[in-house]
């Protein structure tokens, strides 16, 4: 395989605007997610950017950032139109959709969803999962919960539905991390298509995938990344920016 990482990203943020240019450490937020992209090694990164703003912070610090059209509904759409901007020859067969606000992603989650689509003919988007953080997880409709046919190792298994809701019973409950590794053809059958009914009742937007037939695996992370929405969640980043 031959994958690409795009980094969906757009200043208007209700909970944080201008959220991509955060200053974390002296770093805007956008440059360290592209920096921890590029550490993975597993193919070119580039940032998918909604804003002229965001594109000249990342070519400042050396990154690619191709800008889209502002009006694209998700980041889904932005890393398609970034692709057939960067790759119209159709070259790299799989795209990993890294979202612009986990500065500190760990390099091998990435690497984690390129291995799973090379590692499983019949996954079509590979994404990641991580154990919940506190028994209170089970019932925040704000953690999205993956429930997953586990493989024998225990490190990965096939995705069979994604929930807000609670859930109960013994054994694990997965935290969803919102990375998705496409590929191409998946991608863009799922930008084809419109709003699912499950998609639009959970507003997420991988059950329009799973309505429409496609294949999900997800793999077992450490830990979910820090994710920055708001500016409580800012502060923590910059906090853990002076430790590490």
């Amino acid at each position: 395989m031959k994958p690409i990482v795009l980094i969906p990203a757009r200043m208007a943020a209700t909970r944080l605007p201008d959220k991509p240019l955060a200053d974390i450490g002296g770093v805007a937020m956008i440059v360290r997610v592209l920096r921890q992209a590029e550490k993975a090694d597993i193919g070119p990164v580039a940032v998918a950017a909604g804003d002229q703003a965001i594109v000249d912070a990342v070519r400042a610090a050396g990154g690619q950032a191709v800008l889209t059209d502002p009006a694209l509904p998700s980041g889904s759409d932005r890393i398609q139109a970034a692709l057939h901007a960067l790759d119209p020859d159709g070259k790299h067969d799989a795209v990993i959709n890294l979202q612009g606000d986990m500065p500190f992603v760990e390099p091998s989650v990435l690497s984690a969803c390129a291995n799973l689509m090379a590692a499983q003919p019949t996954c079509d988007v590979a994404t990641v999962v991580a154990a919940e953080a506190s028994e209170a997880d089970r019932s925040n409709p704000d953690v999205v919960k993956a429930i997953l046919a586990l493989e024998a190792d225990g490190r990965s298994g096939r995705a069979l539905y994604f929930t807000r809701s609670t859930l109960y019973g013994d054994g694990p409950v997965w935290r969803h991390i919102g990375i998705y590794g496409y590929r191409r053809a998946a991608l863009e059958r799922f930008n084809s298509a419109p709003p699912s009914a499950l998609e639009r009742r959970e507003k997420l937007e991988q059950l329009r995938g799973l309505e429409m037939g496609l294949s999900y695996w997800a793999s077992i992370a450490e830990a979910a990344p820090i994710s920055v929405d708001n500016p409580a969640d800012l502060e923590a980043a910059r906090a853990h920016a002076k430790t590490v």
